[in-house]
């Protein structure tokens, strides 16, 4: 079970892939943790991304694929995964999909978390209240502001992966602003049902 979760910041992915794991027993794949353990490794292609963060250059899609093609080896990852903040553009889907193919492998689902966004700064600006009432520090991505462009930054670039997937068959959309475990539900219905056919 190969998945990947779209969505724009606040929409729960985080806690929905905490639930996937729980359920299917399949790690949730974070490009920052794979990079920073690659890295640490000095495999091959941690070190071309070392040299390139030791110069303040940004890693290239092609060195971020070869991380996950890496990652996607070990033991755990056999049977599954779930893909979490990449691919971040059509490019870098792209390049996924090129390389799962000569894996022989192909994704599973890739399930979008559809969310009002109007809603969502609204509850980030509540929880940064709440924060600040409580004489706690806040977060420096829940001040409305942050959040508004990391939004926009989400509808330019990771927006079109919409439509990119929705073009192959592979889009499945949930309405977000349900309750959590709602959510839960029909996403777990959408996993079970994509894996069914490669089961029987």
């Amino acid at each position: 079970m190969r998945i990947i979760l779209l969505g724009p910041p606040g929409a729960g992915k985080g806690t929905q892939s905490e639930r996937i794991v729980a359920r299917f027993g399949i790690p949730q794949l974070s490009t920052g943790d794979m990079l920073r353990a690659a890295v640490a490794a000095g495999t091959p292609v941690g070190l071309q991304a070392k040299a390139v963060m030791d110069s303040g250059g940004l890693v290239s899609d092609a060195i971020v694929v070869g991380i996950v093609a890496d990652r996607i080896e070990e033991a755990d990852a056999r049977s599954g995964f779930i893909l979490d903040g990449f691919p971040r553009t059509v490019a870098q889907a792209e390049a996924l999909d090129r390389m799962l193919e000569e894996k022989g492998l192909a994704l599973s689902a890739v399930v979008e978390l559809k969310v009002d966004e109007a809603a969502l700064v609204g509850r980030i600006t509540r929880r940064a209240e709440e924060t600040a009432a409580r004489g706690l520090p806040v977060r420096r991505d829940d001040t409305p502001e942050v959040f508004k462009s990391r939004l926009d930054a989400y509808r330019i670039q990771t927006a079109p992966l919409s439509a990119y997937y929705a073009t192959g068959g592979m889009l499945r959309t949930v309405d977000g602003m349900k309750p959590i475990d709602a959510v839960t539900a029909e996403v777990a219905g959408i996993l079970t049902a994509a894996v069914e056919p490669a089961v029987s």
